[in-house]
């Protein structure tokens, strides 16, 4: 039986103290915070493109098997892959707590105790990532490619083992804007390729982040997305950090990879709508470490019983964080990462019988397990980037996870210039 409750919204903070690393979902958005405890029933999705079509009404019979007495909906959570390839993580929960808005502010920072003798191993190293950038120019300059998403990776190893509510709470108080989250990760579920010094698979495995963009939301007849492509790191001299927000909202590199996005979405949307609406310029949004350019998308959905998973999958993966043409930048992704993105870049988020929900795009994320942790960050490659610039900004995208454990930059960012 599953047993949905909604709290006062003051007491949302309860739920990220009751979160439980192996568990516990956790997403903390800015409209409303779900803690989901259990497991009342497993989705079991192997990965493929035809069978990820089917996922919605999958996941619709599903809801409609665990819908509990007095009429109250289900809710399914979990997150989805870059790869469709991969398998997803979707269950439905024993039990699901909502309240509204998590504020932290106020409390002392909770970080992870500072551990000056971590160790630290990029994937790529940061040179092997530059040449990758310049390769894939190259093959700009021979082909139909218009953008492609290149990550790196760092692998960490702490002294003694994550605590991994105390991470999350620290992203939330850094990141009160955006969408805070962790998932549970099953133990049978295929790992990303990465090798921990130590093996530690009996620990939970956690994905855990602090995404600042929204992939599709669903309320009744209506969805809102929000893509975010061009960035630039932030600074802590406020002149500084004005300067390279206005240069940012300025910039025809930034723009056009913005706008490749932009276009892409609302294609991809259109056909579910009697009505969408997309803003002809972008604006700027902030984090605690970067600048990007938004723009915020509406619509009227024609039918508004289609679910907000179904929607998710038409979208998922935009060009912000894949690239286009996508099969052919999926290709070069393929040639030019030497690891396995997992759930980077995929999607988090819970879908409700109704159909609504929200759906997250997981980036500023890492994969936890034991004392060991595994960052992702990327940067989206178009004409005119630069390697040493893209670099930087795969840099800065870090500093979030690194902030939240009190940890310092591993190597110092580059500023981007006029590009």
């Amino acid at each position: 039986m599953v047993n949905l409750e909604t709290i006062p919204a003051a007491w949302a903070s309860e739920l990220i103290d009751t979160y439980e690393a192996g568990s516990s979902f956790f997403l903390a958005s800015p409209q409303r915070t779900l803690l989901a405890k259990g497991e009342a029933a497993r989705l079991s999705v192997q990965g493929g493109a035809d069978r990820l079509k089917s996922l919605p009404q999958r996941v619709a019979e599903l809801l409609a098997r665990t819908q509990i007495s007095g009429g109250a909906p289900s809710v399914v959570v979990g997150a989805i892959p870059f790869d469709p390839a991969k398998p997803a993580e979707l269950i439905v929960p024993q039990t699901a707590r909502w309240a509204g808005r998590l504020q932290l502010g106020g409390e002392a920072a909770e970080k992870q105790p500072a551990a000056p003798d971590y160790r630290l191993r990029p994937v790529p190293e940061p040179e092997v990532y530059e040449q990758s950038v310049s390769r894939v120019l190259a093959r700009f300059r021979k082909g139909d490619l218009r953008k492609v998403v290149l990550g790196r990776t760092l692998h960490l190893t702490l002294p003694a083992k994550v605590d991994v509510r105390r991470l999350l709470r620290s992203l939330a108080r850094h990141n009160p804007h955006g969408y805070t989250f962790a998932v549970n990760l099953a133990p049978g579920h295929a790992r990303a390729a990465w090798t921990p010094d130590e093996p530690n698979g009996r620990e939970p495995r956690t994905l855990i982040g602090a995404s600042p963009e929204l992939l599709v939301m669903k309320t009744g007849g209506r969805l809102r997305a929000n893509p975010l492509a061009g960035s630039a790191p932030r600074s802590g001299d406020p002149a500084e950090d004005r300067r390279r927000a206005e240069a940012l909202l300025a910039s025809a590199k930034d723009r056009h990879e913005h706008a490749v996005v932009i276009e892409a979405v609302a294609e991809a949307l259109r056909p579910y709508c009697s009505r969408l609406d997309v803003p002809s310029e972008p604006s700027l949004v902030q984090t605690s470490t970067m600048w990007h350019l938004s723009t915020v998308v509406t619509g009227e959905l024609s039918d508004p019983w289609v679910s907000s998973l179904e929607l998710a999958l038409a979208l998922h993966p935009t060009p912000a964080v894949c690239g286009t043409p996508t099969d052919l930048a999926r290709e070069t992704i393929r040639d030019s990462e030497p690891f396995d993105r997992g759930f980077f870049t995929g999607t988090v988020g819970w879908c409700d019988a109704k159909g609504d929900g929200e759906w997250i795009v997981t980036i500023r994320c890492a994969e936890v397990e034991g004392r060991e942790l595994r960052l992702f960050a990327g940067a989206g490659i178009v004409a005119g980037s630069s390697p040493r610039a893209e670099l930087a900004e795969t840099s800065a995208k870090f500093r979030t996870l690194l902030q939240a454990m009190g940890l310092k930059q591993p190597q110092p960012a580059v500023v981007r210039g006029d590009e």
